[in-house]
């Protein structure tokens, strides 16, 4: 780390940058991170917005997915009464939570940091382009080592943009066929797709997006721990915390670890 001298001549340490701070000095109030092993560094990747949106999305998924399946197939009580008429409720509600969460999220695209902003998802460079291969030959068992990113990798940010699309389109198809009862906003805007499709193929569309979010999401499962597992960088509590936990030479050869963070990294050396 470097250092300036005091008036008397002491070497004294170098301010710590906020957004990059020494692991040992980070143990309160932000997980195990007086835990963490020596030279590595708390870095503040996700935003409180993001995680939240992130576990909202996550909740309304496994919401709407038990209960499109109880109303497509009603397995447990014959369809009709009570209890379909409250499941349909809990249906539109997690719905309309999903919007409101994709939303937020969409704002974050536009106003939040360098990992969570557009430009994290679609590539501006050739070496974040060319990535994905990388990345997805790692999964092939043909690269052997992990591309070095703090925030998304390219193939991860491919995978969130098809379950957004994914995400919208089951929003719309799901209104659509809600729009069949009366009920709005699916019976007067959303016209059209049953006009044009049908009803029977809005809602074979609708349950084929569903089993497709839900293997996205057994992926990006299976994926995180397999790279929180390797990499040891605390990558599954960051959703959790924010912050991962790396070392120098990682934040240095990230290619989402710009000068500015890279030149923070060099004087923590």
């Amino acid at each position: 780390m470097t250092a300036a001298s005091d008036p008397v001549g002491v070497a004294v340490p170098a301010p710590v940058p906020s957004e990059i701070t020494p692991a040992a000095s980070a143990a309160t109030g932000h997980g195990h991170a007086s835990a963490e092993p020596e030279g590595r560094y708390r870095v503040y990747v996700w935003q409180i917005p993001v995680r939240i949106t992130h576990w909202v999305t996550a909740t309304a998924i496994v919401v709407l997915s038990i209960t499109g399946g109880y109303i497509a197939d009603p397995f447990l009580i014959p369809p009709g009464g009570a209890v379909m008429t409250n499941v349909r409720f809990i249906h539109i509600v997690f719905a309309i939570v999903l919007v409101a969460s994709g939303l937020v999220r969409a704002v974050y695209l536009l106003v939040g940091n360098r990992y969570a902003r557009w430009s994290a998802f679609i590539p501006t460079t050739m070496r974040q382009a060319t990535e994905i291969f990388r990345q997805a030959g790692f999964y092939a068992f043909i690269v052997k080592e992990i591309p070095r990113i703090i925030g998304h990798t390219q193939l991860a940010a491919a995978a969130y943009l098809g379950l957004w699309l994914l995400l919208l389109l089951e929003t719309l198809t799901g209104f659509a066929l809600d729009g069949l009862l009366g009920s709005e906003p699916g019976a007067t805007a959303l016209w059209w797709p049953r006009a044009i499709f049908g009803p029977q193929l809005i809602r074979m569309v609708h349950h084929a997006a569903m089993y497709l979010i839900l293997a996205i999401a057994l992926f990006h499962v299976y994926s995180s721990v397999l790279v929180d597992s390797l990499e040891r960088n605390g990558l599954l509590s960051s959703i959790f915390s924010g912050y991962k936990y790396m070392t120098r030479e990682e934040i240095v050869l990230a290619r989402d670890g710009d000068e500015g963070v890279a030149d923070e990294a060099e004087r923590m050396g």
